[in-house]
């Protein structure tokens, strides 16, 4: 019976570890792109603006942080019914930071963060709006009551950067799920303007899909 002899690295496997030692001696020496700036304009309509801050660590391996602030939300923020903001007159939309941290490993080692990619990270997100209480003839009365809706996330991301050929202008599309807690103060408006306060909480998926554009060096 033929067996390797201890402490030899077989033919195959040589290939891969002197591939592997030559891009990590590279992206330790080569002038490469390993920062990013990224923005998803997209999320503005979600109730978001971040930026996010991309650092490659490896030739297959980076660690994003994305620091944002949360306005009025257009839309409802997953498939599970979170609610849209009231556009009408009365409503006050209270600011908040919002704050996101991943990992992001990428299939295919290169010196430049870019191709498919794995990212498992976590979120903060809070949403808060003052809206004002009407009487019975539908006139304010000064008073208003707070909801806001705090989620965070453990979400997990597929997706593929691609830089550019001529430039360090890079596209970075995605799509993923997360798991989401929920900690909801809600404002529930009835007919003859009846209003109630409901505490929620709960754990729900949520569902994402989107666009983000940025620049490297």
């Amino acid at each position: 019976m033929l067996q390797a002899q201890p402490g030899k690295v077989q033919p195959g496997k040589a290939r891969v570890l002197l591939y592997k030692d030559r891009m990590a001696a590279q992206f330790d020496t080569v002038d490469v792109v390993k920062n990013v700036i990224k923005a998803n304009p997209l999320l503005f309509f979600r109730g978001e603006i971040p930026l996010y801050y991309e650092r490659a660590i490896s030739p297959n391996v980076s660690l994003e942080v994305g620091l944002g602030v949360t306005l009025r939300n257009y839309i409802a923020l997953s498939f599970v019914g979170d609610d849209a903001d009231d556009f009408g007159a009365g409503t006050e939309i209270i600011a908040n930071p919002s704050y996101h941290l991943a990992a992001r490993i990428y299939f295919v080692h290169d010196l430049e963060p870019q191709g498919l990619y794995l990212q498992p990270g976590y979120s903060h997100l809070v949403y808060t709006k003052d809206i004002g209480v009407k009487d019975t003839t539908g006139l304010f009365t000064g008073r208003q009551l707070r909801d806001e809706r705090t989620f965070n996330d453990l979400r997990l991301m597929l997706g593929y950067q691609s830089l550019s050929t001529r430039s360090n202008w890079l596209v970075d599309v995605y799509g993923g799920v997360a798991f989401r807690d929920r900690s909801m103060t809600v404002v529930v408006v009835s007919d003859k303007f009846t209003y109630s306060v409901e505490e929620r909480k709960d754990r729900v998926p949520a569902f994402f899909l989107g666009l983000r554009v940025g620049v490297g060096w």
